[in-house]
C-alpha cells in the first residue's frame, strides 16, 4: 500500500509539473485572434471574377507559397490555413468579403490584397478593428498614412513617385515633346498622373491630351485614337493590363511611332505584352523592381531557379512569362518573414511592430541592388526603381536605377 500511495504520490507530483510547464509555455505565447499552438489563420480577397480577373493570379500565387510553407513545416511549427476569397475587383464585394474573413472566420490578419479601390474601400474597417492589412499591393499615398491608419500597411512604390520617374525620363529623352497621357479614373490613375506631372515640371504644359477611363469600359480604341489626332509624339498610359494591351494594339494598326509608355502594373509579358503582340510592344518603356524569371540576366541565379521550381509544382498552369504571380509571390514571402519574427508573441500588435521595422531585406524576385526598408512613422518600404524598355523579347534596364525619395520629392 505505502508503495502503491508513493507512486501515486510521484504521479501526482508529474502531473502537477506537467501543468505548471504548460502554464508557463502558454504565458510564453501570445495570441490574437486566428492563432493557436498549430495554426495561423489569414485570410484574403483577390479578383478571381470581373473586369480585373486576369489578376486573380496574384492571389492564386499567395494561396500556393503558403501551401509551400506548410509543405516545408510551417513557420515556427504552426501551419498557415489562408483564406482568399473573391472580391470580383468589386469595392462592396471586397468589403463584404473581408467583413467575413474579420467577424466570421476571425483570421489573425489580412495578407494584403492587390487593387486600389477595393484596399481603400476596407481601409476604414480594418483600421477601426486593428486589424492588419499586411503589405496590400497598391502604390496611391492614401495607404501610407501611419498617423492615421497604423494598421494598413503598404508593399509597393508610390504611384506618385513612380509617375514622376517616368515623366522625368520624357524631359531627358525627348524635351520637346508633345505628350497624350491615357488613364483610369481612379485613385491609380489619378496618382500616376499626378506624379508624371510633376516629374514634367513645367514641361507638364506639353500634354496635349488627357483622356480618361473607367475599369468598366469594354474599349479604350477612341480614346487612342484621339491621341493620336490630338499630334503627340509620346503616349502614356496609366491603367491596368486590359487597357495598355488594347491600346498596345491599336497604336499598331494606326501605323503611329509614338514614344509608348505603360506604368509598372502594365508591363506582363504575359499577361499584357503578348495578348497585344510582342512585336506591336517593342520599343515600349516602363519601370520595374521585380526580377522576371525569364530574363537571361536572372534566371541562372539560385533565388530564381527556386522560384521556377515553385512554379512548375504548384503553378503548373501559369506561364513563367506571366509576371502577375510575382507580387504575389514576393508578398507572402514578406508575410512569412513579419510572421517568422514574431514568433510566439501573435499579437497583432506584434505583427505590426515587425512589419514596420524592415531593414535592407530582398524579397527573391527583386533587382539586384533593390532592398526595403520602412519604418513606424513612415511605410514606404520600395526606394527605387529600373526604368526598362521592351527589346521585343525582355525588359531591358534604361540607365541607372532611380532613387524614388528624391524623384519625387
Amino acid at each position: 500500500m505505502k508503495a502503491i500511495s508513493r507512486r501515486a504520490a510521484l504521479a501526482g507530483l508529474g502531473a502537477t509539473a506537467l501543468a505548471l510547464n504548460g502554464s508557463r509555455a502558454r504565458a510564453a505565447s501570445k495570441y490574437s485572434p486566428g492563432v493557436t499552438d498549430t495554426e495561423i489563420k489569414l485570410g484574403t480577397t483577390a479578383p478571381y471574377s470581373g473586369p480585373a480577373s486576369s489578376y486573380g493570379i496574384y492571389g492564386q500565387a499567395q494561396t500556393a507559397y503558403f501551401k509551400m510553407i506548410n509543405d516545408n513545416g510551417g513557420i515556427n511549427g504552426r501551419k498557415i490555413n489562408l483564406i482568399s476569397l473573391d472580391n470580383a475587383f468589386s469595392p462592396p464585394k471586397a468589403v463584404e468579403q473581408t467583413r467575413k474573413l474579420v467577424e466570421s472566420d476571425e483570421v489573425f490578419a489580412i495578407a494584403g490584397f492587390l487593387g486600389t479601390a477595393a484596399n481603400a474601400a476596407v481601409q476604414k474597417y480594418l483600421n477601426g478593428k486593428k486589424v492588419p492589412n499586411l503589405f496590400l499591393t497598391s502604390g496611391a499615398e492614401r495607404f501610407n498614412d501611419p498617423k492615421e491608419y497604423p494598421w494598413i500597411i503598404p508593399f509597393y512604390p508610390l504611384y506618385v513617385a513612380q509617375g514622376a520617374a517616368l515623366g522625368a525620363y520624357v524631359l531627358k529623352e525627348k524635351p520637346d515633346a508633345k505628350i497624350a497621357v491615357q488613364y483610369l479614373n481612379d485613385d491609380l490613375g489619378k496618382d500616376f498622373l499626378r506624379g508624371f506631372k510633376k516629374g514634367l515640371g513645367d514641361k507638364a504644359s506639353q500634354i496635349v491630351k488627357e483622356v480618361s477611363h473607367e475599369i468598366t469600359e469594354p474599349s479604350i480604341d477612341n480614346q487612342v485614337a484621339d491621341c493620336k489626332a490630338a499630334g503627340a509624339d509620346v503616349f502614356v498610359q496609366l491603367t491596368y493590363s486590359k487597357f495598355a494591351a488594347q491600346g498596345i494594339r491599336k497604336v499598331a494598326a494606326l501605323g503611329w511611332k509614338p514614344l509608348h509608355i505603360v506604368n509598372s502594373n502594365c508591363s506582363s509579358v504575359g499577361g499584357t505584352l503578348a495578348p497585344a503582340g510582342l512585336d506591336n510592344a517593342k520599343g515600349l518603356v516602363s519601370a520595374s523592381w521585380e526580377a522576371i524569371a525569364t530574363d537571361p540576366n536572372y534566371r541562372d541565379k539560385q533565388r530564381i531557379r527556386t522560384f521556377v521550381e515553385f512554379m512548375k509544382q504548384y503553378m503548373p498552369t501559369v506561364t513563367l512569362d506571366d509576371t502577375t504571380a510575382t507580387p504575389g509571390y514576393n508578398n507572402a514571402y514578406m508575410i512569412e518573414q513579419v510572421l517568422r519574427r514574431c514568433g510566439n508573441d501573435l499579437t497583432r500588435e506584434n505583427l505590426l511592430k515587425q512589419a514596420t521595422s524592415l531593414r535592407d531585406e530582398q524579397p527573391p524576385l527583386f533587382l539586384d541592388g533593390i532592398k526595403v526598408g520602412n519604418s513606424s512613422t513612415d511605410y514606404r518600404a520600395i526606394h527605387n526603381i529600373q526604368i526598362t524598355k521592351f527589346d521585343g523579347a525582355n525588359w531591358m534596364p534604361h540607365g541607372d536605377k532611380i532613387d524614388l525619395n528624391n524623384i519625387a520629392s
